[in-house]
């Protein structure tokens, strides 16, 4: 298996071709290999845990493709006075500007809230190389170069320094509107708080979309811009409070704005200690509550007695702890019983790994052997699990295509085709068989492609963790045989039984391995190939070749789409761009294996039997591109709240129906239950949740967006889109169904 290594800095990243018994030293020594980092200053993470010399990235559970972080020992980032040494002197001496200069007091962005803060200009430096013209946008905005490149504006601000080009900086906002000056179509400066409205927040551009005045309430809804990409956040409503002119930038000299027509206006501060209210009980001092008050009685008294915990600021009365305290504590942080961490889990750095039961237990770890099975891909665990439908589902897969071809069993499980990573049957006895895969593993096996005798599980001895035996004793049908028997369409009988209408049988999904290709000439050339749906016909026990009693099932195939081995079929599947799926990152490994592989002498074996390919195989083939039917493309075309989502979707239409499939659903994954939307509602702000997972917060008087919490209000009408929900349920046919 490979896993990547990324340093602190995101700025390199590699792969790293490794077994699950491969030790943290030799892993240091791989490291080193490729990065030319002495294994004394490498500092390796993974999941909060430092990797220990003596152990195996088994013990860590690290899996295929996970990121192990890497800190370079030696390097520390230059002090606050250095970097603002570098800042103003690395480009040059400071420039300046036609528009401001060093000492003005602006507004600029700070790209790290998305909101505009006041500041003073410290410095003017020239960015880039290419002589450029002053111009405009696409906003309109007016940006400023100079010969050499781009002037960089140094601002001040509360909580540190922001660099900035002239389109992000702008006059300080002075002027109040009044609510009779404003109008529909504004932009304005308004301070919103993104996690609670309620409280006061940041200041960000806002556009006006309606107003709304009473005689005790004056309010106004609108768009509300974040960040220098003017994020819109829709429907927001505010009530009027201060709304603030935005300043247009002229030159230097226009820039002073006269003070009788402009009064200062003095901005609210995000936190405001003596002037926060509870929202749950008004700060009145009769009511218990536990926000303001002791967190377990709710009382608000004896504040002498009462200690704050360092992670949540709740506070708790020394009496009503657990044990109670005597006494406030002397120590730096206090935590709380719901915040503080059991210090005896916790491995710190250089402390040895607390091994858990479960492990010591497996018949891995206990393995005498020199067997390396660490490198196998069936060893190295999910990384991710089918969700479009409930683990005993019968019949196809929404959005898997009869042709499908996978390069490892893994993925199979990971697609959820075959879920089981080395078993060939998945059932259960008291429901019926699902999925099973043909990769002759047994000699009585029959393959003649439309039809299969397949042969059941049992009657071998695989005790010392192996995989696969001899046969060794007869077959019973129980288990994997009872289920794969109840497909048939037939009484369960200990005789077997055959189907008089066999097609009104449960459908198995079935999957063709390249290891058939020794039995069966409709085997793929490589990997593992979904075939379609198929039914249990008859099911008997015989004496195999074994000499013993083996359990065998005659299956035809059901499936309106062509076979992948017919001529149709091929076409189908060239239609649809259906090429080899790779796990996440196995080309860029192949790839770099064989550039290593020039170097070695002719006819040295290459050393890719860890992952299973040959030099051949790790080229991938170009997709051909995927065309909507005018059905789904006219479809998407009246969902009109989710247009910006669908261009970004067809985007990848040029990489096949494989991909595009794929984009659709993390598109749209409901950000509450992590599936595919459900009854699809689109809020004003541009998101989609399923129904059901918007009733259950709103039942928990939660009014806001799950995902960018923008208020909805308590009367949001959860109108289902139902141009949404008709082309996810063609795109992915029977997603809806246990749900």
């Amino acid at each position: 298996m490979y896993v990547q290594v990324r340093t602190i800095d995101c700025k390199t990243s590699i792969f790293v071709t490794v077994s699950k018994l491969t030790t943290v030293d030799e892993f240091r020594a791989k490291i080193q290999e490729a990065l030319n980092v002495e294994p004394v200053n490498q500092r390796l993470f993974y999941r909060g845990k430092q990797l220990e010399n003596g152990y195996k990235l088994f013990d860590y559970n690290i899996n295929l493709n996970d990121v192990v972080q890497l800190m370079i020992k030696g390097t520390k980032p230059p002090s606050t006075s250095e970097q603002e040494k570098t800042a103003y002197s690395a480009k040059g001496d400071v420039k300046t500007s036609k528009y401001f200069k060093v000492g003005d007091n602006v507004d600029a962005l700070d790209c790290a809230y998305g909101a505009w803060f006041e500041g003073v200009i410290e410095g003017i430096l020239e960015e880039g190389k290419d002589g450029k013209n002053e111009g405009s946008d696409e906003n309109g905005i007016k940006s400023e170069v100079s010969l050499g490149g781009e002037l960089i504006y140094c601002v001040r601000i509360d909580g540190g320094n922001v660099r900035n080009t002239l389109d992000h900086i702008r006059p300080v906002s002075k002027y109040q509107y009044k609510f009779s000056e404003l109008s529909v179509g504004d932009t304005v400066l308004v301070n919103y708080n993104i996690e609670m409205p309620n409280e006061k927040g940041y200041w960000y551009d806002y556009c006006i979309d309606r107003l709304e005045e009473s005689k005790d309430d004056r309010r106004m809804w609108g768009t509300l811009f974040i960040g220098k990409d003017r994020i819109p956040l829709r429907n927001v409503e505010l009530k009027f409070t201060t709304v603030l002119k935005i300043e247009s930038v002229h030159s230097v000299t226009m820039n002073v704005i006269k003070e009788e027509t402009c009064p200062v206006v003095v901005k609210e501060s995000p936190v405001c200690e003596s002037e926060s209210v509870c929202p749950r009980c008004k700060n009145k001092p009769s009511i218990r509550c536990k926000d303001c008050g002791c967190h377990v009685c709710g009382l608000k008294d004896e504040p002498e007695s009462q200690i704050l915990c360092d992670e949540c600021d709740m506070a708790y009365h020394l009496k009503c702890l657990n044990p109670p305290l005597q006494a406030i504590p002397d120590v730096n942080e206090w935590y709380c019983p719901s915040c503080k961490n059991d210090e005896n889990e916790i491995v710190k750095a250089g402390e040895k790994l607390k091994e858990s039961k479960k492990k010591a237990k497996m018949a891995s770890k206990q393995s005498k052997g020199n067997r390396d099975w660490g490198k196998g891909m069936a060893c190295v665990g999910r990384t991710t699990v089918c969700t479009l439908v409930p683990p005993n589902h019968f019949g196809p897969i929404p959005g898997v295509e009869v042709g499908t071809t996978w390069k490892f069993r893994l993925q199979v499980s990971e697609s959820g085709v075959h879920r089981p990573h080395v078993a060939g049957i998945h059932g259960r006895d008291s429901e019926g068989a699902y999925s099973l895969v043909l990769s002759g593993g047994y000699e009585d096996d029959i393959d003649d492609g439309e039809s299969f005798v397949y042969t059941g599980s049992g009657g071998r001895d695989l005790s010392g963790n192996k995989r696969t035996a001899e046969q060794s004793c007869d077959q019973t049908l129980t288990r994997m045989n009872k289920a794969l028997a109840l497909n048939c369409n037939a009484p369960i009988n200990v005789a077997g039984n055959k189907a008089e209408d066999w097609k009104s049988g449960k459908p198995i999904r079935v999957v063709r391995n390249y290891k058939l290709a020794k039995h069966s000439k409709y085997a793929p050339d490589e990997g593992n190939r979904y075939d379609g749906i198929y039914k249990v016909v008859k099911y008997y026990p015989q004496k195999g070749k074994s000499g013993y009693v083996v359990w065998r099932y005659v299956l035809r195939r059901d499936d309106p789409t062509p076979a992948p081995w017919t001529e149709e079929g091929k076409k189908h599947m060239e239609s649809l761009g259906l090429t080899m799926i790779y796990p996440e990152g196995y080309l860029e490994v192949m790839a770099s294996k064989e550039n290593q592989d020039v170097a070695v002498e002719k006819g040295i074996k290459r050393q890719s039997e860890d992952l299973g390919a040959s030099p051949s195989s790790s080229k991938k083939k170009k997709a051909v591109a995927y065309e909507l039917d005018s059905g789904i493309r006219d479809l998407i075309q009246n969902d009109v709240s989710n247009n910006k989502l669908w261009n970004t979707c067809k985007d990848s239409l040029s990489n096949g129906k494989q991909k595009f499939l794929s984009i659709v659903s993390e598109t749209f994954m409901c950000i509450c239950c992590q599936e595919l939307v459900l009854e699809p509602v689109t809020t004003g702000c541009g998101h989609n949740f399923c129904r059901p997972c918007l009733k259950r917060a709103f039942k928990a008087e939660v009014y806001t967006c799950p995902y960018c919490r923008c208020e909805l209000g308590e009367k949001f009408q959860m109108e289902i889109n139902r141009c949404l929900a008709d082309v996810l349920l063609k795109l992915f046919p029977g997603y809806n169904a246990g749900r």
